[in-house]
């Protein structure tokens, strides 16, 4: 069983700085190496297989639909950790093992967004924390909030085309 933390990078690690520069983040937060994953990342098998694992999943300024890949594999965020400006990680729990502040969760989503998408959006139910617009027209978005149904319930009642939601903080 792996306990220690999980860096998924699908790209080239030679002379890669953000890779580098995550690998170095990872180590001051946790004390800890992480252990390297490069071929395809099966969240719901990890976690089956090590549910106290904690993977580190880059989400690069050109990515586009990242957290596709986690629903159903009962992942959520918990944190991210800001390694340059070309690079976040996102810090990825399983949900039995994910801690809950105080009823706040991190809601990931990618959005189509409609009109008015901004104003809208902050809201009772959630509110902007950070977002990211690609070129493919989506945006990736973190909202902090208190409940996941009500924020997606408020995310397509407002016109928005909603591809995904994850998290909780």
């Amino acid at each position: 069983m792996k306990t220690f933390p999980i860096l998924y990078w699908p790209r080239r690690t030679k002379d890669d700085a953000d890779y580098q520069l995550a690998r170095k983040t990872i180590n001051n937060a946790t004390g800890l190496m992480p252990e390297i994953i490069t071929d395809d990342l099966d969240l719901g098998s990890l976690f089956a297989a090590n549910p106290d694992a904690t993977v580190y999943f880059p989400v690069f300024c050109e990515s586009t639909g990242w957290w596709g890949e986690l629903l159903g594999a009962g992942a959520v965020v918990t944190d991210k950790m800001i390694i340059s400006s070309e690079c976040q990680l996102m810090v990825i729990r399983h949900e039995d093992r994910a801690r809950s502040r105080g009823g706040t969760q991190l809601l990931a989503a990618e959005i189509y967004p409609a009109s008015g998408f901004f104003k809208k959006m902050n809201s009772g139910i959630a509110t902007v924390a950070d977002m990211l617009a690609t070129d493919a027209g989506t945006i990736l978005a973190l909202f902090s909030g208190r409940n996941q149904s009500q924020f997606i319930n408020v995310l397509e009642s407002t016109g928005n085309s909603y591809l995904g939601c994850i998290g909780r903080y």
